[in-house]
């Protein structure tokens, strides 16, 4: 009788050990969205930037 008992223990306890690590892993891939999205925004403002400072080199250029 404690075999059963004991493998019915330990698929308990690694149920809830992968529960865990999944839990672990839900929060990581979320936070990892959370800094591609900022990453993505600042690409975004620099991509921006350039594309004003391209703007006023081309008017200059055209100036001389």
């Amino acid at each position: 009788m404690f075999w059963p008992m004991f493998a019915v223990a330990v698929g308990f306890v690694g149920l809830a050990v992968l529960g865990v690590l999944a839990v672990r892993v839900f929060v990581e891939a979320r936070r990892l969205g959370e800094q591609v999205a900022r990453s993505a925004s600042r690409i975004d403002r620099a991509a921006a930037d350039l594309e004003r400072a391209a703007a006023g080199t081309a008017r200059a250029v055209d100036a001389l």
